[in-house]
């Protein structure tokens, strides 16, 4: 569920009417950005602290408190006298022992972070005096290296509406407290909020709300349950895969492989005579590379699940169209196969199967144009009228189906708009739908998954945003799938 700002502080009353103390939701607070930090940020480092005066701040010391007990050394920077601040902020400050720190001395060695606390959600308008001072001076530490966090939103941030004013913190992840915020999810506010991660506050709830979702590893570990002892290929699916052809032929690699490192079980790589030869030495050894002279003989195979589209050229849509139509189990469909199904839309109501469709913004819009909507009514509208389940990819990738709530995704990086990646994401989704999983759970499992992948490879191994590859994002699945099970926000 996703709050508005009025929705939140009425969740958070109704908490205190129940028993609910403010500072013991602080210290939950805390404790739990805290912990996400550490997730990111494995080895301690220099934390500078941004207090506002009220109760952000007070979440910001708490935190800081955490990370001190870590072995992080904490600088603290006040946007308002000390005398000024809330009592439980004032209280928590007293009690972690600093004064307002002036410089970053000391501050090499290791990872060096800002925490912003200085705006809540119940400040409203364009940040003033102090205040838009130290979100300058903050923004001015993230452009220098430093990597930004968001204590509930970013100061600036309307939390309701999403409105950016100026100045404006930019944050590189902001960790949400209860729920997601209704303005963290529009679309003008992606650039500023950054990755993003909910610390749950039990005993806080509403019946009220967006029932439009948030991916977080927490929701999701049900659906990826620990594997019997006693499993075999055969329970993970026969996953047939069409894909490559002359001069896209990595497509198919990285979608293979892809789905093999996400625990696909049997998988078959389906190949016309020009390049099967080729996709044989180029695919990993665990794909079986199968020769078939046209793309309609699939359909006489034993396949759990197909994966249709990435590296395929135009050359063949008609035969595309038909085995999208004609295949009776469940279907991936993305890349060229998504160029060719715009050519007559009519099929997707045809389908003899469940099909799930992985546009990026551009094969979107042929599928159907945007027309000035937001992401999120441009999917679901696309879904009200073709009953199929739509992962449309960005910066906040949406998953949607009739009759079931939206689900933003929150992991990834910049680092991840390279070619391939999206053929890894295709071969992830066809992994989990030959595990058992709807084409739902398996796009919204499989969008969490590579980003978290991609945000591993950077934070704890030495890829950089730049040099971030969808083969990297493959070598860092394992380490996704083990950081879902634990919990990792």
């Amino acid at each position: 569920m996703i709050l508005t700002a009025a929705q939140m502080k009425a969740a958070e009353e109704a908490a205190f009417d129940s028993g609910a103390t403010a500072e013991g939701l602080m210290k939950i607070a805390g404790e739990g950005i805290a912990r996400c930090i550490r997730r990111f940020f494995p080895m301690p480092g220099t934390a500078v602290v941004f207090c506002g005066k009220g109760h952000n701040g007070g979440d910001a010391l708490v935190t800081a408190r955490y990370l001190k007990a870590s072995g992080w050394r904490i600088r603290i920077r006040l946007a308002s006298p000390k005398e000024d601040l809330a009592p439980l902020t004032h209280l928590h400050l007293d009690e972690f022992g600093l004064e307002q720190s002036e410089a970053l001395e000391d501050s090499s060695g290791g990872p060096l972070i800002v925490i912003d606390g200085l705006l809540g959600i119940g400040v409203t308008g364009a940040p003033r005096g102090d205040v838009a001072e130290r979100i300058r001076e903050l923004n001015g530490l993230r452009a220098a290296g430093a990597f930004t966090i968001a204590v509930d939103l970013p100061s600036g941030l309307e939390a309701t509406t999403g409105e950016v004013f100026d100045p404006c913190v930019r944050a590189d992840l902001t960790i949400t407290l209860g729920f997601a915020k209704t303005g963290l999810l529009t679309e003008g506010a992606t650039g500023h909020v950054g990755r993003l991660a909910v610390v749950p506050l039990p005993g806080v709830w509403s019946m009220e709300g967006d029932p439009a979702t948030v991916a977080t590893a927490s929701a999701l570990r049900p659906l990826l349950p620990i594997r019997n002892f006693d499993t075999h290929k055969g329970n993970y699916g026969r996953i047939g895969m069409i894909a490559g052809s002359s001069g896209y032929l990595g497509a198919a690699r990285l979608c293979s492989a892809a789905t093999v490192h996400a625990g696909g079980g049997l998988v078959t790589l389906y190949a016309l005579p020009e390049v099967h030869e080729k996709l044989s030495l180029l695919t990993i050894p665990e794909v079986m590379v199968k020769r078939i002279s046209s793309y309609g003989e699939v359909l006489a195979e034993k396949s759990d699940v197909l994966a249709i589209g990435p590296g395929l050229g135009r050359e063949h849509d008609q035969e595309i169209r038909d085995l999208v139509v004609q295949a009776p189990m469940p279907c991936v469909v993305d890349a060229d196969a998504l160029n060719a199904v715009s050519c007559d839309m009519t099929l997707l109501e045809r389908c003899a199967g469940p099909r799930l469709l992985t546009p990026h913004p551009g094969e979107m819009e042929r599928l159907e144009p945007q027309r000035g909507r937001i992401r999120r009514s441009w999917a679901e509208e696309f879904v009200s009228k073709h009953p199929v389940t739509l992962l449309l990819k960005g910066a906040r990738t949406i998953v949607a189906q009739r009759g079931h709530p939206t689900c933003f995704n929150t992991t990834g990086n910049p680092g991840m708009g390279s070619g391939g990646v999206g053929d890894v994401l295709t071969g992830v989704c066809a992994a989990l739908m030959g595990g058992g999983k709807s084409p739902r759970e398996a796009a919204i499992l499989g969008a969490w998954l590579c980003g978290r992948a991609a945000e591993i490879a950077i934070f704890h191994d030495s890829d950089s945003q730049e040099s971030l590859s969808a083969s990297s994002v493959i070598d860092h699945l394992g380490s996704a799938f083990d950081s879902l099970r634990k919990g990792d926000f």
